[in-house]
């Protein structure tokens, strides 16, 4: 990739739409344009591209800000707004008009209907056949009346579209196979100037000029309309930025994941008790690499990611590749953010949140164990309510011989200091005097406290539980 020009810093965006949540791949071309711009000591921009009226919400646009929050990919500007910009819209579009690089297209959608059957009914490439196009010598149809015109580019007939794209190499395209784009929709209201709402492909360029945009990294399910934005930004005059088009992320399936299709909000994964520095380290390496490092800060990503080394297949979500990553910043976070990660995922249950210094300790304790957040949270849970234990390993460990050696300790556990050597020594005297081995007593023990055959060390997991809830769970004995 060519180096940032001096008299252009570098200035990278996202710009999601706000017709549903933020998703993965979204979120994944986000993080690469943040950590080009701090790479590059450059500015991070977030756009809202809201100019689909019928499906925008607010709700959307308040999940798109709280993913950017949660995952910390801070922007410099925005968020910015497309529909507080229509009059630069319009102020555009009146200049191409004047110029001569637009025009009005009075074709009605019943009309492009039956242009476009006849195209196919001849075998051709449906387009657009420039009735309303302007051309020297060319006379226009009469203007209809009661009809709203569209504003359209007028695309070059000759020559070819061409670009370097940052991950995928050198692109042409001919200008043959590029229509005549729309750039604003019908206005409404009968005022033959009127002008209505800009398209994606013209707002995004009129956008991107605006605000400086340098780098354009995005999915390559743009790159068709790619040549109708280097055109408009030839038409204004305007200098192009570079492109980088990342491939798709692919689902279980193999199918390319979306709003539309097995794709999840990455609110939800906050929810499903994941780390943000988990999910940025995962979705870095879904398209790009820096030798065979696994596990990365965001520190060291934004020193490493100069833009080069983006892959150019499809990469795979694996959720059990992210519960893994997962589970190392698990391992590595403080016990006092756990424990309040815990106490906030508790808070949505029927069930008491323990207090510090316990949640802390269970925190420590448990976190070796888990995935998630959430996982943890089931682990801390039994300290409060009781976990039924399946009836087939309860009956496997539960020996009349365990039986006798936990009543023995219930009634030396009603007595102890309670502190791990203490609680340690009353277990180990209680299968020394019923000649048993530690897992006869712990297992057990284990099932009866936590509803799990398999737990941290028996003596630091009784530590967290208070002396009367042990006592409640070994009374039926």
């Amino acid at each position: 990739m060519s180096a940032p020009s001096p008299q252009r810093p570098v200035r990278t965006r996202i710009a999601p739409s706000p017709t549903g949540f933020l998703h993965l791949g979204t979120a994944r071309t986000a993080l690469y344009s943040w950590a080009f711009a701090r790479h590059h000591g450059g500015q991070f921009v977030l756009r809202i591209e809201d100019t689909d009226v019928a499906r925008s919400t607010q709700d959307s646009v308040e999940q798109i800000l709280a993913s950017m929050a949660w995952l910390g990919l801070d922007y410099d500007e925005g968020p910015i707004y497309q529909m507080q910009r229509l009059d630069r819209y319009h102020a555009v579009v009146r200049r191409m008009l004047q110029e001569g690089s637009a025009y009005r297209c009075y074709a009605t959608p019943a009309e492009l209907d039956a242009m476009r059957e006849a195209q196919r009914e001849r075998g051709e490439k449906t387009r657009y056949d420039g009735t309303w196009r302007p051309e020297p010598g060319k006379t226009l149809p009469p203007v209809p009346a009661g009809v709203q015109p569209v504003v359209r580019l007028r695309n070059p007939l000759d020559g070819d579209v061409r670009w370097d794209d940052l991950v995928k190499g050198p692109i042409s395209i001919s200008n043959r196979e590029i229509d005549d784009l729309i750039l604003l929709r019908p206005a409404e209201g009968d005022d033959p100037q009127a002008l209505g709402i800009p398209t994606y492909n013209f707002a995004v360029v009129v956008d991107d000029h605006d605000m400086g945009i340098t780098h354009v990294f995005r999915g390559d399910e743009h790159v068709n309309n790619t040549p109708w934005q280097i055109n408009i930004f030839q038409a204004l005059g305007a200098p192009l930025p570079q492109f980088g088009h990342v491939p798709v992320i692919l689902g279980d399936d193999g199918q390319k994941l979306s709003k539309r299709r097995g794709a999840v909000s990455v609110t939800a994964y906050e929810e499903a008790g994941y780390l943000p520095e988990a999910m940025l380290n995962y979705l870095a390496r879904l398209g790009w690499s820096h030798g065979d490092d696994e596990l990365f800060s965001r520190e060291q990503m934004v020193a490493w990611f100069d833009g080069s080394h983006l892959a150019k297949s499809p990469a795979q979500w694996d959720p059990a590749k992210l519960a893994w990553v997962n589970a190392q910043y698990l391992k590595q976070a403080s016990d006092e953010r756990l424990a309040a990660l815990v106490a906030a995922q508790l808070a949505r249950r029927p069930a008491p949140v323990p207090s510090d210094p316990t949640l802390q300790a269970a925190a420590a304790l448990f976190k070796d164990r888990c995935s998630t957040v959430v996982e943890l949270a089931d682990w801390v849970s039994v300290l409060s309510v009781r976990a039924e234990p399946p009836a087939d390993e309860l009956a496997l460990h539960l020996t009349p011989a365990a039986v006798d050696a936990l009543r023995d300790l219930r009634d030396r556990l009603a007595a102890v200091d309670w502190d791990k050597p203490t609680l340690s020594a009353a277990i180990k005297a209680v299968t020394t005097t019923h000649g048993l081995k530690m897992p006869q007593v712990a297992i057990p023990l284990r099932l009866l406290l936590t509803g799990r055959a398999q737990t941290p060390s028996i003596d630091a997991l009784l530590t967290l539980f208070a002396r009367h809830t042990v006592l409640e769970r070994l009374q039926h004995l």
